[in-house]
């Protein structure tokens, strides 16, 4: 059931001020926003459970010689994400930056460097596994048990499919980025692996072909998509 319209305004706004604020209590979020202290203590409650709050014991002031220190609440990782970022335009910049200052090639070998940390990173857990259950592995390439990337077989060959690209708004303006996960693919799997579909192509998906019977080396050269 969806919560009311106050109760989601009271929970939006104490969010509000504990990332102006940092760390409160409950008693300087009552004052702060013309609430009860069990209004806001209720609404904290919540917000703990879903993963947006964090509680800690607040360190007792000075003065105090007895009593329990106030618990004071703060914004988890996931809470913070909640408020506007652009990481996208930073990533742009910076890959416009390298080009700019160090050459084309600069960014294809920092490409390059992302692709073999991502190889390194993952290599130990699939190199034991045959190559099905290896393409199956790799549905959580971007993050683990993608909910939106999913396997076919087709034609003696796999596609990988995602429809929720986590780093769409860079992907779209700087496509070269995609070419990481083309090579990564590739020197996973053994095979060599190419973009049917791209988002960059209004397809709503980025569909990866592994082609199951042409093996590639595992060190071989990076390329960019064409």
């Amino acid at each position: 059931m969806r919560p009311s319209k106050p109760l989601a305004d009271s929970r939006r706004a104490i969010l509000h001020a504990l990332k102006q604020q940092g760390a409160a209590t409950i008693a300087f979020l009552a004052e702060s926003l013309k609430l009860t202290g069990e209004a806001v203590r209720q609404q904290l409650l919540q917000l703990k459970r879903e993963g947006w709050i964090e509680a800690r014991a607040g360190a007792r002031e000075a003065q105090t010689k007895t009593g329990r220190p106030a618990t004071r609440y703060s914004l988890t990782s996931a809470g913070d994400h909640l408020f506007p970022k652009s990481y996208d335009q930073l990533t742009v910049t910076v890959i416009d930056a390298i080009a700019e200052e160090l050459g084309e090639d600069a960014v294809t070998r920092v490409l390059a460097r992302v692709s073999t940390d991502r190889v390194s990173a993952l290599a130990p857990r699939l190199e034991s596994l045959p190559l099905d259950e290896r393409v199956d592995a790799l549905k959580s390439l971007y993050i683990d048990n993608d909910p939106f990337m999913y396997v076919e077989r087709v034609e003696g060959d796999y596609r990988l499919i995602e429809r929720n690209c986590p780093f769409y708004n860079t992907a779209m303006r700087r496509p070269a980025l995609c070419s990481v996960s083309t090579n990564t693919l590739s020197r996973l799997l053994g095979v060599r692996v190419d973009r049917e579909e791209r988002f960059q192509n209004s397809d709503g998906r980025c569909v990866f072909r592994v082609h199951a019977k042409e093996p590639v080396e595992a060190s071989r050269e990076f390329t960019l998509e064409t």
